[in-house]
């Protein structure tokens, strides 16, 4: 996959949180959001890849307005789908687990002043000390450390003056070993990484291997970096991690991200809502004639906005609208036709939308042709 790659077949997009998301005051560059949505509109699947516990990555796929589909965090510990129609907002598809005593143990043999802490999926971390507000993700409660040790953990971490120069004598543990600092190391289950987790993903979205990108700026990035078809370092990354992407872009300060984004979708007209924008590339890059659907939540304003094509004599899901989810059907008109999408209307009084019905895939809803049947 090459960096002018436009195509309507879609691709799985992985993207680092912290250094390309995000800033370091937590700070998401202006037109992210804009260009995320676009992305998905293209039918693209956008995973978030992040070192951050669920309770960390949560809040940001929120502001980013990645609300539904997948998302891997603890750098490949725990693999999710992300639905904000369920109680918790997520469902764990896979959580892989290791028997923390032995590398905590001999983390203790080695730097006796360690602070450990042990991950408890959704809700914080368990610790053997108090961590600095911003080290840790979540809630925390301190324990005894022989209970950082009775269960089996998704992710450890460890905080000490130069814990960096054990990595090797951990990974002996049989773990894989990711420092994050000098005095910082994470430890998960071994063969755990960003890559392997979002190499499930993949197959099980059937996106061919060659459908790949990623975009990340850390050394926890370096597997997921190798794995993709097409992988690009943020200007800000070490050394190590930019030698080993195919392609550099600016920095997070920059917003570096956004070039990468815009590569994988037509030009889209700036003059347009972004209503209108998402509707136009969900149009151009479906593999056949479009119909919009569209389902009411509680109230008048839509809960669902999707395109559907017609592929080998079926409708399939190409892509959400994201920013239809909210509106009326009459500012999907609106935005339909500002795009240059005419659709078929009634002959007399306000000529308004013909609106057909659908059912099946949940609650019954509404379709409007965009072109063809």
């Amino acid at each position: 996959m090459n960096a002018r790659t436009t195509t309507c077949t879609r691709a799985l997009v992985a993207l680092d949180i912290d250094g390309t998301l995000l800033d370091g005051e937590q700070r998401i560059p202006t037109g992210t959001v804009e260009a995320l949505d676009l992305v998905r509109a293209a039918g693209h699947e956008v995973v978030l890849a992040s070192g951050r516990s669920l309770t960390g990555l949560l809040p940001v796929a929120s502001r980013l307005g990645l609300t539904h589909g997948w998302a891997v965090c603890s750098n490949g510990a725990l693999t999710m789908r992300l639905d904000w129609a369920a109680p918790s907002g997520y469902a764990v598809v896979e959580a892989r687990r290791f028997d923390p005593a032995p590398v905590i143990r001999r983390t203790l043999d080695l730097a006796p002043a360690v602070r450990v802490a042990v991950e408890e999926v959704g809700w914080g971390w368990r610790t053997s000390g108090v961590f600095e507000p911003g080290e840790l993700n979540g809630q925390q409660k301190t324990v005894l450390l022989a209970d950082l040790m009775a269960e089996p953990a998704t992710r450890v971490a460890l905080a000490a003056p130069g814990v960096r120069r054990y990595t090797d004598a951990l990974r002996a543990c049989g773990v894989t070993v990711a420092p994050q600092g000098p005095d910082w190391l994470d430890v998960t289950a071994s063969g755990v990484n960003k890559a392997a987790a979002l190499d499930a993903v993949r197959a099980h979205l059937g996106i061919p291997a060659g459908r790949t990108v990623a975009v990340g700026d850390g050394v926890n990035d370096l597997d997921m970096l190798a794995w993709a078809a097409r992988s690009v370092a943020m200007g800000q990354a070490p050394a190590i991690v930019r030698s080993a992407a195919n392609e550099t872009t600016e920095g997070i300060e920059e917003a570096g991200v956004l070039p990468v984004l815009a590569s994988l979708v037509p030009p889209v007209d700036s003059t347009l809502s972004r209503l209108a924008a998402q509707i136009a590339t969900a149009e151009r890059t479906a593999p056949g004639p479009v119909v919009l659907r569209v389902w009411h939540g509680s109230g008048p304003d839509l809960a669902r906005c999707e395109t559907w094509a017609l592929q080998d004599g079926h409708w399939v899901r190409h892509a959400p609208i994201p920013s239809g989810v909210g509106v009326t059907m009459r500012a999907i008109e609106t935005a339909a036709l500002d795009a240059g999408m005419p659709y078929p209307r009634g002959d007399e009084g306000r000529r308004r939308a013909q609106w057909r019905s659908v059912t099946g895939d949940g609650p019954a809803g509404f379709e409007l042709p965009l072109s063809g049947p």
